[in-house]
């Protein structure tokens, strides 16, 4: 825990008598500034980048692990550190003409969940490559385009940039991308970050390399649930012998073992209760179905669907007894300004990119075809939790 996490958690109240003080530390989404544990993949990292250090560019390379092994956290990590040196060494383009070319390339973060369209893609490269302001509008993804060339013509150094969540259901898919890629400047290499495996994928056929990103190892996990305990409870919250029931049991996924102290946190702290209890645990790791969807990807999803799923998770069960009965519940919602077609057609759709599942619906006894119903494939409570904390920062602080 650093000196920051520590005045922070003094700031919220030292006199407060409760478990949990900082939300944002404990949520699975979160992205710490220094992975624990994960020294060996750095490594391998660093050792593929190695030639940027020399003035010139690494190949193209696909960095690929399970859900939940912390591959978001760790490419971030090294990319932010990365970014600040090549911002020291005077890597970032202050103007369209140069009296001079760095020697470090910049070092761009891209997530295909938060750039889907085309623009947005170059967008996001060219605004890490440049200081001046990069205009959201009145501009053409060509135009863009080319003033990223233009940017980047005669830098030796170029860039390299970091795809996160390539292959994704509802993302862009291989052919799109790999066509976006190919638009790119000639001193542009790109790391490509995904769950498939390389053989499943055409992207390997345009790198030099495969980096695979390990589950964490139980111990690790167990280090990683005591820090993030550490920056979000008050003292001696959480003991090793619950961490190690959570590290246990979540597999060397980080994503869930993070989203059960999170949900064992939440009902200790509702119970008014200043340490975890095993009982919490237990109950948490209920309440998380496997597999589960991340919470980083629902949180990326547009807002008016995260709305929907929010009023979802609500109904009781003869309102979830089929898609029609849902849709209508929703529909009839105060708090949701959405047309019975939008709400029927969102859920359609999000059972399509695997956030909610369609089963059939038991005891139908007539004629045609079944109704189905929807199940939740993510942790109710996390997400609906973490969504109105969002809606009310100010009750957070």
């Amino acid at each position: 825990m650093d000196l920051d996490a520590r005045i922070k958690r003094r700031q919220r109240g030292e006199g407060e008598k409760r478990l949990i003080q900082d939300y944002e530390a404990l949520s699975p989404a979160a992205h710490i500034e220094e992975p624990s544990d994960r020294g060996p993949v750095f490594e391998r990292l660093l050792d593929h980048l190695d030639p940027v250090f020399n003035g010139t560019l690494p190949p193209n390379a696909y960095v690929h692990g399970a859900y939940g092994a912390g591959k978001s956290a760790i490419i971030t990590a090294l990319f932010a550190r990365l970014r600040r040196l090549s911002t020291q060494s005077g890597a970032v383009i202050h103007t369209s003409t140069r009296a001079r070319s760095p020697s470090i390339p910049e070092f761009v973060y891209l997530d295909l969940r938060e750039t889907a369209s085309e623009f947005a893609f170059y967008h996001r490269i060219l605004d890490g490559c440049v200081e001046e302001s990069i205009p959201q509008h009145g501009i053409s993804t060509d135009e863009l385009l080319d003033k990223l060339h233009r940017a980047l013509s005669g830098w030796t150094a170029g860039a390299v940039v970091a795809i996160d969540h390539v292959g994704e259901p509802e993302g862009v898919d291989t052919e799109s991308l790999l066509d976006r890629l190919s638009g790119l400047p000639s001193n542009v290499s790109w790391l490509a970050i995904s769950r498939t495996p390389p053989a499943e994928t055409d992207l390997t056929t345009y790198t030099a390399t495969s980096i695979e990103i390990g589950r964490y190892q139980r111990q690790m996990l167990v280090d990683v649930l005591m820090t993030r305990a550490s920056a979000g409870f008050t003292r001696q919250g959480l003991d090793h012998d619950q961490a190690r029931r959570i590290a246990e049991w979540a597999e060397g996924n980080a994503h869930d073992a993070l989203a059960a102290l999170f949900l064992a946190a939440d009902r200790a702290d509702r119970a008014n209760r200043t340490r975890l209890r095993d009982e919490d645990v237990e109950v948490a790791i209920e309440e998380i179905p496997r597999p589960s969807v991340s919470l980083a990807r629902m949180q990326s999803l547009p807002e008016n669907k995260q709305r929907v799923l929010r009023e979802l998770v609500d109904l009781d069960g003869a309102a979830r007894a089929s898609v029609a009965d849902t849709t209508d519940a929703i529909s009839d919602s105060p708090d949701l300004d959405l047309s019975r077609g939008t709400v029927k057609r969102f859920l359609y759709e999000l059972a399509e990119v695997g956030v909610l599942d369609r089963v059939q619906a038991e005891g139908h006894g007539g004629k045609g075809r079944p109704p189905s119903r929807l199940e939740l494939r993510f942790p109710a409570r996390l997400f609906s939790r973490l969504y109105d904390l969002r809606q009310a920062p100010a009750s957070t602080s």
